[in-house]
């Protein structure tokens, strides 16, 4: 397999840190996508969406978005479990991760890509150009200040995200408060709960990929 990848970007981030907690080797090759190697042919050829990650099975099957790329992973390497182990517990985790997502990542997403200079005229991922919107960027800023309260609260009644072991929900979460603090909007003082937690999965060796 070899796994298509952005260091600095935060979705493939989230399976490389899958990819650390299973504890696999994996070849990994980097896309400079400032170069705009993902608009180019040869990696259009795996992915038309032009977005990281890829992974590119052993049969040349290439699975992309970074959630499939786990699920993937999760039923060929089922241990350690990260995404649950019976249906209950598999639609919970699932249940929590989207959430994590919506409310989490693509918030901050929809903040930075209206915002970055650099990324102007490149509004959404894709292939295509489209205008930074500044009320898109407005609403993405109230958008994580809502995910801190969100999240503050769950932590209130949860050691971790989705149940009381650590799954892909977590990684998402920790993915997204860390794009989030890279775009200058960091963890508020007084969400002791989000403190408490972001210092436990970041103490884990996976929160360094």
């Amino acid at each position: 397999m070899i796994l298509y990848d952005v260091k600095t970007s935060p979705s493939p981030r989230r399976v490389r840190i899958f990819i650390a907690e299973k504890g696999l080797d994996i070849e990994v090759v980097q896309v400079n996508t400032a170069e705009r190697e993902h608009l180019k042919e040869d990696f259009l050829k795996l992915n038309p969406w032009a977005t990281v990650p890829v992974l590119k099975l052993d049969d040349g099957t290439c699975i992309s978005e970074a959630i499939a790329c786990c699920r993937y992973l999760e039923e060929n390497y089922p241990n350690p479990p990260l995404m649950g182990v019976n249906p209950s517990e598999k639609a919970i985790i699932s249940m929590w991760e989207h959430r994590m997502e919506w409310d989490g990542f693509l918030a901050v997403a929809e903040f930075l890509r209206n915002t970055v200079e650099r990324l102007k005229n490149r509004g959404l991922t894709g292939t295509l150009n489209f205008d930074q919107i500044p009320a898109l960027a407005e609403r993405g800023k109230k958008r994580v200040a809502l995910f801190h309260n969100f999240l503050d609260e769950r932590l209130a009644e949860s050691e971790f995200v989705a149940t009381d072991k650590y799954s892909i929900a977590d990684i998402t979460a920790q993915v997204s408060i860390d794009f989030a603090q890279k775009a200058g909007i960091p963890i508020p003082e007084d969400k002791k709960n989000i403190l408490r937690w972001y210092s436990n999965v970041n103490s884990r060796e996976s929160a360094i990929s």
